[in-house]
């Protein structure tokens, strides 16, 4: 029990954990949880539009594959320049007390590897999310989230990610729940 506890703990170290890229794009910000929980919602719904995937292992996938962040920290492109980490001691390291932890260890380091289906669809929805985040960014007038926004796209290999892609930027963030009408905004 008390190793599930530990587990736990170190699990929820992710939602004090910050991503790391967003000190160069200039604003924005998130937690590595933050970041896993819409993740999870994407690479679902992207499992779901794949006869052939594994929806489940897809969603777990997502969940897990930045915990070893909560040893690591969150590495971004300039620093992966410079620093290395020991990503799979991080993973052996906090799954190895557990009993599902070879499990654990074993959908991160498929998530790694992008050998298969369920891995591709989890690195578009990793994807997606930052190409999100970056969209409400320069919606919020940061210039460099368009020349960012560039790459991440690039970096999508499913045909409906791509498509999700194209539809993100051209909605505006606040579409959802702004509807701009001027009753309601006047009068409320």
């Amino acid at each position: 029990m008390r190793n599930i506890v530990n587990f736990l703990f170190e699990v929820g170290i992710l939602k004090k954990t910050p991503r790391s890229g967003y000190q160069f794009l200039g604003t924005g910000g998130e937690s590595v949880a933050d970041h896993s929980f819409r993740v999870a919602v994407i690479a679902y719904l992207l499992a779901k539009r794949e006869p052939e995937a594994d929806v489940q292992k897809a969603v777990l996938m997502s969940l897990f594959h930045d915990f070893p962040e909560a040893r690591t920290g969150d590495q971004n492109y300039v620093n992966k320049r410079y620093v290395t980490v020991n990503e799979e001691k991080a993973v052996n390291d906090l799954a190895h007390k557990i009993s599902s932890g070879g499990e654990i260890s074993a959908l991160i380091h498929e998530f790694n590897s992008r050998q298969s289906l369920e891995a591709r669809l989890v690195h578009d929805a990793d994807q997606l999310d930052f190409i999100l985040e970056l969209k409400r960014q320069q919606d919020l007038g940061n210039r460099s989230a368009a020349e960012w926004l560039t790459y991440s796209v690039k970096r999508l290999s499913s045909d409906f990610a791509k498509s999700l892609a194209d539809e993100i930027l051209k909605t505006d963030s606040s579409e959802w729940w702004f509807t701009k009408e001027e009753e309601l905004w006047v009068n409320g």
